[in-house]
């Protein structure tokens, strides 16, 4: 679902900083090997994760769905020169693709893959964070907040990914829609939460910036 009309979208990607080669390469090869490559954050999206990155000079980025790893790619552009930056992701399948993304991007020595369920894996990781991005499976955000928050420097950023979820946020609810249900307590959550100042933009299907205090 598109939140703005496509010609204004276009123009905003139009106006913002071009796309890396090597993601326009991942793009391709995402949509030649891989199902349901909308997935992708993509031009704009991704050029945004880029630059909120620069901005904050994280020393230890956690992203939670790694995907083919263009996100990762992005985030991984602002990295302090000691940085490192953990992603876990459930598809085994994808290893490949990413791996190869990752050694061409110039910081595959600085991106850590990990293999398996978040809410297993992140716990064991003993290493605070001064941002994460979350774009996995909409039903355990909750879960996934609650297993980051412990683990976040002060200041550090939260971003999370698909909180509009095609407009379904603002509809009524099937009782069997369990992603959307999850959504909307998580999303209560961040704006509720006493720990956490957060805005909610409207990028392609909502993205949610949230500091800690």
């Amino acid at each position: 679902m598109h939140f703005l009309p496509e010609t204004i979208e276009q123009y905003a990607t139009d106006h913002s900083e071009n796309e890396p080669q090597i993601l326009q390469e991942l793009t391709r090869e995402t949509h030649l090997k891989v199902i349901q490559p909308r997935m992708l954050s993509g031009h704009f999206q991704g050029r945004f994760l880029s630059l909120i990155s620069k901005m904050i000079a994280p020393k230890a980025i956690l992203e939670i769905g790694t995907y083919t790893g263009y996100s990762a790619i992005s985030m991984a552009e602002g990295l302090q020169a000691d940085g490192v930056l953990h992603t876990i992701d459930v598809n085994e399948e994808l290893e490949e693709i990413q791996q190869k993304f990752f050694e061409k991007s110039g910081n595959g020595d600085r991106i850590i893959q990990h293999i398996g369920d978040a809410k297993e894996i992140v716990p064991t990781l003993d290493i605070k964070f001064d941002l994460v991005f979350i774009d996995a499976d909409k039903k355990n955000y909750p879960a996934y907040f609650d297993i980051i928050i412990e683990k976040m420097n002060k200041g550090g950023v939260i971003l999370s990914d698909n909180v509009l979820w095609s407009g379904k946020v603002v509809e009524e609810v099937k009782g069997n829609d369990k992603q959307t249900l999850a959504l909307l307590e998580y999303n209560k959550r961040l704006k509720e939460d006493p720990r956490l100042e957060t805005v909610l933009l409207p990028i392609r299907d909502g993205i949610t910036i949230s500091r800690v205090l």
